[in-house]
């Protein structure tokens, strides 16, 4: 595969759980933990696929979704929106500003696998 994917998330024990998944299953795996300088993140060198918290230090996962798919570069990266808050309006939220996937925690392992591919299959 050997796909690149950008997770930005600033729980611990997350980030280290996706990774691991991730990695075992083929995809080369960075992380950035700060939204005040995601898009920054992000532009120095677009990943095939960006998971996104919704909650995140200086700056919301859904105020960085907008900014990605205003951008040239990132109009078309698919993203999948990770957050503990699950109520349909933030669902809504997500895929009105563009989210490819939204996924609410606690999730599974086979879950974050199997949507990954997906969305690196579209």
């Amino acid at each position: 595969m050997g796909q690149r994917v950008l997770l930005i998330e600033d729980e611990p024990n997350i980030i280290e759980a996706v990774s691991y998944i991730l990695s075992r299953d083929g995809w080369t795996v960075h992380t950035h933990s700060d939204g005040e300088t995601a898009i920054e993140k992000v532009m120095q060198g677009v990943p095939d696929l960006i998971i996104l918290d919704v909650m995140l230090p200086g700056r919301s996962g859904y105020d960085i979704l907008r900014d990605l798919r205003a951008a040239a570069e990132t109009k078309d990266t698919p993203v999948m929106m990770l957050t503990a808050r699950g109520q349909a309006k933030d669902r809504e939220l997500a895929i009105g500003l563009g989210a490819t996937q939204f996924m609410t925690k606690p999730f599974s392992n086979a879950e974050v696998l199997e949507s990954v591919r997906a969305l690196a299959g579209s």
